[in-house]
């Protein structure tokens, strides 16, 4: 489905995992159809040498005569950017323009970038960079089934590719986007658990991050309600009850389901230039 170039701009954590994921599945992403961007010129001669493509710092450049434009940049200097390359004349090819901005509409970004480029916004999240990642996509009012489709090639690589109406994004941003942060302050509080009660900081870690691996692949792949499968490890009078009731006392439900909801509230505002 990628015909032609694609242009990365803001080749950060997720534009590397983007690159190697074209790349390692041969979708279009042969060094020679791959362009990025970065800021420093100093960091882009590293990345050249090191993802073996052509990275620069000019995105007008880098996108001119792209069929694909991907945007890693920073929520609050999307709009600004594409703006400028807009008015450089480099989008006239009409690309696909694909944003993984938090906050940043694809009405926003629809209104920047001109009549003619259909936009998909994407909400990746930094797993991607393992090939353990979620991805979110939606199409704005250009976008059609076979730009869908191309965000899919893009994203499948990395994991997991999922599609929702826009409405949701703040609240995917805030569970799927901030989420992996949430569960690695849950891994590192259960080995100081773990690290109090004894056991080598290494192993507690280990441990911790294995276990709520397991439970994670258990809830994928049995279709469970993970209540169901918390009751399965709860047997009456034993310890699992005991910490689960101290877990209950800290108010461990509320307070995760605030942090996404707080999350979700601060991710509408990302985009804003302040």
């Amino acid at each position: 489905m990628i015909d032609g170039r694609v242009a990365i701009l803001g080749v950060g954590t997720m534009g590397e995992a983007i690159v190697r994921g074209l790349r390692g599945g041969q979708r279009g992403g042969s060094a020679s159809r791959l362009r990025g961007t970065v800021r420093s010129s100093a960091r882009a001669a590293e990345l050249t040498r090191r993802l073996r493509i052509t990275v620069g710092t000019d995105n007008a450049e880098a996108a001119r005569s792209a069929s694909v434009v991907v945007v890693c940049l920073k929520p609050q200097n999307v709009l600004r950017v594409l703006g400028e390359v807009a008015a450089a004349g480099a989008l006239e090819a009409a690309p696909l323009v694909v944003s993984i901005a938090a906050g940043v509409k694809t009405e926003e970004i629809e209104a920047v970038v001109g009549p003619k480029c259909p936009v998909v916004r994407a909400m990746p999240n930094t797993p991607c960079a393992i090939g353990k990642g979620t991805t979110v996509l939606t199409g704005g009012t250009r976008a059609r089934r076979r730009h869908l489709a191309i965000a899919h090639e893009i994203f499948d690589p990395l994991g997991e590719t999922l599609e929702l109406e826009e409405r949701h994004f703040d609240t995917v941003t805030g569970l799927s986007g901030s989420g992996p942060a949430f569960g690695y302050l849950m891994i590192e509080a259960l080995a100081d658990g773990g690290v109090m009660m004894g056991l080598p900081r290494a192993v507690a870690i280990r441990l911790a991050a294995r276990t709520l691996l397991g439970a994670a692949e258990m809830v994928l792949a049995t279709g469970a309600h993970p209540a169901a499968l918390k009751d399965e490890v709860t047997t009456p009078a034993g310890c699992t009850i005991a910490g689960i009731l101290a877990l209950e006392d800290g108010k461990i439900r509320s307070t995760l389901a605030r942090a996404v909801e707080r999350a979700a509230s601060c991710a509408g505002g990302l985009g804003r230039t302040k």
